[in-house]
C-alpha cells in the first residue's frame, strides 16, 4: 500500500539573495514586431491568471480541498501522521488504515470501531484514572443509559431539547458551512448523527475519551446505512491533547461537556489551537446556580453499587467566567443564549 503523508507543510521559497543574478545584455534597438491578432501579451496573460487565482473558491472547491488534506496528527508531538491504507474520513477507510507519526514513530490503529489517538494508545502496563466526573462516563452502564433517559432529564435545567439545540448550533456554524466539524465529548453521538446527516459539512469527526461511549455511538450509526457510508469518523482522544494539526478544523461542537472536563482552560486552549482562522466553537453547559445539578445524590445512588464512588463535583461556571475563558484562549466574537440554567455559548478564531 502507498504510504501517504497526511499533512505536508509547504516548502519555503528559496531566498532571492541565495540565487546568483544573471545579467543579460540589453537587446539592440530595432523596429518593434507587430503583435499577432488573437494572442495576448505575456503581461496580459499573467494579469488574467492572477485575476483567476484571486477569485474566491466555490463551496464545492472548498469541500474538495478539505477532503484532500487530512487533519490527524500525533497527540505527543503534533506532527502529521503517515497513513497506510485507503484515504478518506469515513468508518470503513479508517478501520482499514494504520497511522504512524512521522517524527516520533508512534503507531496508532483502529480499536474495535474507533481510532485511538490518545497519548496512552498502545500502552501495555501503564494506566491512569481521570477525575470521577470523567470516569463516570466510561462506565458501560452510563454509556448505555445516556441516550435512553439520562440526557433527556437535562430539560429540567432549561435545556431546550435536541432538535432546538441542534438548530441553534447550526445557526452559529453558518459561516463555516462546508468545512470539517469536530463533535468533541460526543457521548453516544446524539448530535454527531444530526451534523453528519445535515449535509452541511465535508466531514464530521466524533471524538470522546470514553471507549464505551464511542461503542454506543457506533451502535446507533450502524442502524443507518447513509451514516455508515458518510464522511464520518469515530476517534478516541483527550480533549486537552487534541490529535489534530494546528489551524486544521473549521467547527467544533461540545454539547453538555465543559463541566465534565478535567481542565476546561487547557481544553479551550486546544480548541483554539486546532481551529482555522475564522473557525467557530460552540458549547453548551449548565450555568452555576442552586438548581443546575441534574445528578442528585438520589439519582446516582443505584450507580454507586455498580461503578463505585461517584463524585458530583462538576465544573459549573457563570456566564462571565465562560466569556472570560474563551477570550483568554484567543477566541473573539463571543455570544451566548441563556435559558434558565442552560447556556449555549460561542467564540470564533480570529482571522
Amino acid at each position: 500500500m502507498e504510504l501517504q503523508l497526511l499533512a505536508r507543510p509547504a516548502a519555503a521559497a528559496p531566498s532571492s539573495s541565495a540565487r546568483p543574478s544573471l545579467q543579460l545584455p540589453a537587446p539592440a534597438p530595432g523596429p518593434s514586431r507587430p503583435r499577432r491578432p488573437g494572442f495576448p501579451t505575456l503581461r496580459a496573460a499573467a494579469a488574467a491568471a492572477a485575476a483567476i487565482a484571486a477569485e474566491p473558491e466555490t463551496k464545492e472547491q472548498q469541500q474538495n480541498s478539505n477532503m484532500e488534506t487530512e487533519v490527524f496528527a500525533c497527540p505527543v508531538c503534533y506532527e502529521p501522521l503517515m497513513r497506510k491504507g485507503p484515504p478518506g474520513i469515513n468508518l470503513p477507510a479508517i478501520y482499514r488504515s494504520g497511522f504512524k507519526c512521522s517524527k516520533c514513530n508512534k503507531s496508532f490503529t483502529s480499536k474495535d470501531i474507533f481510532l485511538d489517538l490518545t497519548v496512552i494508545a498502545g500502552t501495555k502496563e501503564y494506566s491512569e484514572q481521570k477525575p470521577a466526573r470523567t470516569e463516570l462516563f466510561r462506565s458501560p452502564l452510563v454509556s448505555f443509559l445516556y441516550e435512553r433517559g439520562w440526557r433527556q432529564n437535562f430539560n429540567r435545567s432549561g435545556f431546550p431539547g435536541l432538535d432546538e439545540e441542534f438548530q441553534m448550533a447550526q445557526d452559529y456554524f453558518q459561516p463555516v458551512a462546508g468545512g470539517i466539524l469536530l463533535d468533541v465529548s460526543c457521548g453516544s453521538g446524539l448530535f454527531t448523527r444530526k451534523f453528519a446527516k445535515s449535509g452541511t459539512y465535508s466531514a464530521v469527526i466524533a471524538l470522546d475519551f470514553s471507549e464505551n461511549m464511542l461503542r454506543q455511538c457506533y451502535e446507533f450509526i450502524k442502524q443507518d446505512d447513509t451514516l455508515l457510508n458518510a464522511n464520518l469518523a469515530l476517534v478516541r482522544a483527550d480533549i486537552s491533547r487534541l490529535p489534530f494539526a494546528s489551524c486544521s478544523v473549521d467547527a467544533i461542537h461540545a454539547g453538555a461537556a465543559i463541566h465534565c472536563w478535567p481542565s476546561p482552560s487547557n481544553a479551550v486552549a486546544e480548541i483554539s489551537r486546532v481551529l482555522r482562522p475564522g473557525g467557530v466553537f460552540v458549547g453548551t453547559t449548565f450555568l452555576s446556580s442552586p438548581r443546575n445539578n441534574p445528578f442528585s445524590v438520589e439519582a446516582l445512588r443505584p450507580l454507586r453499587q455498580i461503578v463505585g464512588p461517584v463524585n458530583t463535583s462538576y465544573n459549573y461556571f457563570t456566564e462571565g467566567e465562560l466569556e472570560d475563558l474563551c477570550k483568554s484562549c484567543g477566541l473573539v466574537n463571543y455570544s451566548s443564549n441563556v435559558q434558565r440554567s442552560f447556556i449555549m455559548f460561542s467564540g470564533q478564531k480570529p482571522y
